[in-house]
């Protein structure tokens, strides 16, 4: 009796478990991914060796000054001496917090009007003016802040001072307006707006245009599409963005170092000349201190800023990454 039909087609067991494909490895892919693996190994060991040396130097400083490195504002080189850079962390954390607050929104702002807003000859134009921010030298920004930037803002300075005091670090303090905290973050946001913007935009760019085209067909609006669909989308690269942009405004030196009053002291009134930055302290001191201590302590300094910047750079990058992957 012959098996017809369904029957036949019953009696056929059917494989449809996925199987693995191996292609061979020719020997230019062999090369070419070891060469890759070289060069990120590269990378990896250049780090280290970085932070190793930084840790080796600075080790005898830390070892005397213990905690009192990171918790007075004292400097005075000499054997011993006495070596604090509370103020200064704080001046590079308020800088670089003050260039976030004013450069993301912009950033953001401008990232959203290139993809869903400008036509495309004017987009190609703001893609080309923000990659030709990012690539003006830094000491072209100090030089204008000092220049030009620090006298326009005196006037809006003064204002913030009358009207806005009741916020503690606009309220009025000792010195003269201008060369200050607050300067130099709105110079750094000018620098980093380039890179935060680059990275929301690539990141908005990749939102399905499935999804937003179905929000419009819906009856959405443009606005409750971006609200609805692209920022819940592209929410983690946006904070990776804006991480990114606080680790570049972290290490930021020549800028710094032309526009700020140094004093080295923490202050609470960042509308007025003086505190100081631990990238200005190291260019300030270098030159004055001789091999012993205190080249020791601005190493410690120096691993002190690398090791911040490295950790706000390695969130970002898993927050991009993880991005990448939903994306």
């Amino acid at each position: 009796m012959t098996t017809t039909g369904v029957g036949a087609a019953s009696a056929v067991e059917v494989d449809d478990s996925p199987r693995a494909i191996h292609s061979p490895r020719s020997r230019p892919d062999t090369l070419f991914r070891g060469l890759l693996f070289c060069c990120a190994a590269l990378v990896v060991v250049l780090i280290a060796a970085i932070m190793l040396f930084l840790a080796q130097r600075a080790w005898p400083v830390l070892r005397t000054s213990g905690l009192q490195f990171f918790t007075t504002s004292v400097w005075r080189p000499g054997n011993p001496g006495q070596y604090g850079i509370l103020g200064d962390l704080l001046g590079t954390v308020t800088v670089a917090l003050v260039a976030l607050v004013v450069a993301f929104p912009i950033s953001l702002a401008t990232a959203l009007a290139i993809n869903e807003y400008v036509p495309g000859v004017a987009r190609r134009v703001l893609i080309m003016l923000i990659d030709l921010l990012a690539a003006v030298p830094s000491l072209v920004y100090g030089l204008w802040g000092v220049v030009v930037f620090d006298n326009l803002v005196n006037g809006p300075t003064i204002w913030l001072t009358k009207y806005a005091d009741f916020f503690p670090l606009f309220r009025p303090g000792p010195g003269k307006v201008g060369r200050s905290l607050f300067v130099c973050g709105l110079v750094v946001a000018v620098m980093v707006t380039p890179i935060i913007t680059s990275v929301s935009r690539e990141v908005m760019s990749q939102t399905p245009r499935e999804q937003c085209e179905g929000a419009l067909a819906l009856g959405g609006t443009k606005w409750g599409m971006i609200t609805d669909v692209i920022m819940p989308f592209a929410r983690n690269g946006i904070i990776g963005a804006a991480l990114l942009g606080l680790g570049r405004a972290l290490g930021e030196t020549m800028a710094v170092t032309l526009i700020l009053s140094i004093t080295g002291s923490a202050t609470s009134h960042i509308l007025f000349a003086g505190g100081g930055t631990v990238p200005a302290l190291i260019v300030d001191w270098y030159s004055q201190v001789g091999p012993g201590r205190g080249l020791d302590a601005l190493t410690l300094a120096g691993l002190t800023l690398f090791a911040l910047t490295l950790g706000v750079n390695v969130v970002a990058r898993m927050i991009v990454s993880r991005a990448g992957k939903m994306a």
